[in-house]
Parts: structure tokens; sequence; C-alpha cells
């Protein structure tokens, strides 16, 4: 639709242009200023904010007078991800990546707080991970999920993890408040990758990295499972491994190099 086009339903076009403006930013933003960008009456503004909000598509951010994309807008970005050639290029490339090191590989992608796995490649005489395809683990505690996470805005990790109530523990281990997670993504960031051990599954460790699509948002996240009882593992040299992996799936599909 032109800037000059009338939309038969203003509200329902206002409310898109919202979303797709939040959507852009490398971070939350106030609402005055999102009422001025696109146009639409202040007052109008915060009635659409109010109204997705309740739906959960953003979220405000009262210390900072800021609304974010909240976890209906991701569960919808995660619905496209799923929809896209991710898993179709991402294959053999995880196939050789497990043939390389001898270990599981997976892709999953973001939804919500959660990450949804859409390749996995078990390797010969490995045992079966939780990470199957289709399977929703909690974003904060995979490998997958944390290196995703560590490449949002931290207003954007802000707005999906506000307090201690959404920081779900499956082996009472992993991060329990919004500082210990900033902190544990600060810890990634440093790294160049992420990791986990026992986190999910007692008995393994994986390292992932992120796929970055072409604005540098996180597309997807490639991961190496490997069981923590058995040979002792370079998990930095895994980790490179896994990052020219996902290196290799952004240039597929369509980050510049």
């Amino acid at each position: 639709m032109s800037d000059n086009a009338h939309p038969q339903v203003p509200a329902a076009d206002q409310t898109l242009r919202i979303l797709s403006l939040l959507a852009r930013q490398p971070g939350p933003m106030a609402a005055q200023t999102i009422a001025a960008t696109l146009g639409i009456p202040r007052s109008s503004t915060y009635h659409l904010l109010a109204t997705l909000a309740q739906h959960g598509y953003v979220v405000h951010l009262p210390g900072d007078r800021r609304w974010g994309l909240g976890t209906a807008a991701f569960e919808l970005g995660g619905g496209y991800a799923r929809q896209q050639p991710l898993a179709r290029l991402g294959g053999p490339l995880l196939a050789a990546l497990s043939d390389r090191v001898g270990e599981s590989a997976h892709l999953a992608v973001l939804a919500g707080r959660d990450v949804l796995y859409i390749v996995e490649e078990r390797a010969p005489r490995r045992p079966a991970l939780v990470t199957d395809v289709g399977v929703r683990l909690p974003a904060h505690l995979a490998a997958t999920g944390r290196a995703m996470l560590a490449a949002l805005p931290r207003e954007q990790v802000r707005a999906l993890f506000p307090d201690a109530t959404a920081l779900t523990r499956r082996h009472d281990s992993g991060p329990d408040t919004p500082r210990a997670l900033r902190e544990l993504l600060r810890e990634v960031r440093a790294a160049g990758f992420a990791s986990e051990d026992g986190e999910v599954t007692p008995g393994f460790r994986s390292v992932a990295a992120a796929v970055l699509d072409h604005a540098g948002w996180p597309a997807a996240a490639v991961a190496v499972t490997w069981p923590s009882d058995g040979a002792e593992r370079d998990a930095a040299a895994l980790a490179a491994l896994a990052g020219d992996t996902a290196r290799e799936l952004a240039r597929r599909i369509g980050r510049p190099r």
C-alpha cells in the first residue's frame, strides 16, 4: 500500500504499521516516537499499543517508557522462519557438520521465549536427543537459544524476560533472574559462541552459533551436542565449526558476505 492510499480499515492498517516499525528497530521505542514516525494521532497510538499488549504482540517497559515486540510477535516470526527454506538449506550443512565432528548437530529458531528445533542430524552410534524436530525448549537454557538471545538487542531480551517468572528451569540449573541471564549473555558475546552443560539434558553438552540474517538479527542457530561423560572434546573447536556452518547458512539465505 502506498503512503497516499486510503485503507478501508484504518485501525488495522495502523496496527500493522506499528508492528512493522517495531520489527525494524534495534530496540523498543517511545509511544510518541512511534506516533510521530507513522503520523498516527498519539491517543490512537496508545490505544493500539494497549490492545496489542493485551494479546502479547507488544510489551511495555515502564522504566524506559518504551514499547517493544512481545512474545506473540516472535511466534509469528518463528512461524515465518519455519516456512522459509532454512530447513531445506540447513539440512545438508548440518549433515556435513555432523559427519565432520562425529557428533549430533541441530538447527533451531526462536519462538517467543522458546527455541523450536527444525533440523536434527544424529551422529552414528549416538543416543537420541531431546532436540528432535518440532521440540520446543526454553531459549535461556539451550545453547541455540542463548546464541540467538545474545544477538538480540538487550532491550528486546529484557522485554522477553522481564522478571524471574519468565525463566523456567528444567534440572534446577541455568539463569533464574534477569540479571543472571544478562550476565550469561555477556559471557556468550565475549566468547563468540554459546554453550550449556547438562542444563537441557544431564550428561550432555552443547555449543552453538547464531545464523544472522541480512539485518543482523538471529534467524536461527546451529549447535553441536555430545555426551559429557565420554571422550573429552574441545568445546571451542566444535563451536568454531558450528560458527562456520552458521555463516555459510547465513550466506545461503541471503546475508551479504
